[in-house]
């Protein structure tokens, strides 16, 4: 009973945040998609390519259901599924994502949270696992990288929230009073530093 509980609240957690990681690229140009946001090259249709990307691997090879989807050998990653080359299209890559989801919910709907698989790019903890610590390790990739798209977004246009529904906009003296009164607590808190 326990298990069937924990596995549809895990599922149901990781369904939530996969259309959260989406809708951070509704309304956005191509350009500011698939843009640089950080010094490391972070960008928000590179997110999603990512996420899906690691879902697949870990919700297919895992378990010895390999992902429908051409996927490059994990021994050969190069950091090509952190962003969009220009031939690739938004559509190709949230459609990607979306089957992605339809085959890892099949791999989570088959198999029992104890169904043993082995993740051979694991060292620490050991390669040999099963679909409960899979399932919580997607599930922390997907809200990790979410959390990322939520910051990159406010960054280019000020739209927060998880989800539509929960959109967030503070109009800008608003932001800029409260962004000031934060300003404000840290250049005090610097003082602390030389005492």
């Amino acid at each position: 009973m326990i298990d069937e509980f924990a596995k549809r609240n895990l599922h149901g957690r990781l369904r939530r945040d996969r259309a959260a990681l989406l809708w951070k690229l509704d309304g956005l140009s191509e350009y500011d998609a698939r843009r640089p946001l950080t010094a490391t090259g972070t960008n928000l249709l590179g997110l999603v390519k990512h996420v899906a990307t690691v879902e697949a691997r870990y919700f297919g090879e895992v378990f010895d259901r390999p992902s429908p989807e051409p996927l490059p050998r994990w021994q050969d990653h190069d950091g090509g599924d952190q962003w969009a080359a220009e031939g690739e299209t938004r559509d190709q890559i949230i459609g990607f994502y979306r089957r992605t989801w339809e085959h890892s919910d099949a791999t989570i709907s088959k198999l029992p949270l104890d169904a043993p698989g082995h993740v051979p790019w694991w060292r620490e903890p050991a390669p040999n696992t099963n679909l409960f610590a899979v399932m919580v390790h997607v599930l922390g990739e997907t809200i990790r990288h979410a959390g990322h798209a939520d910051i990159l977004r406010e960054g280019l246009d000020g739209r927060t929230g998880m989800r539509a529904e929960h959109e967030q906009r503070i109009d800008d003296e608003a932001r800029a009073a409260y962004c000031a009164k934060i300003e404000q607590a840290a250049r005090g808190a610097r003082g602390a530093d030389r005492g």
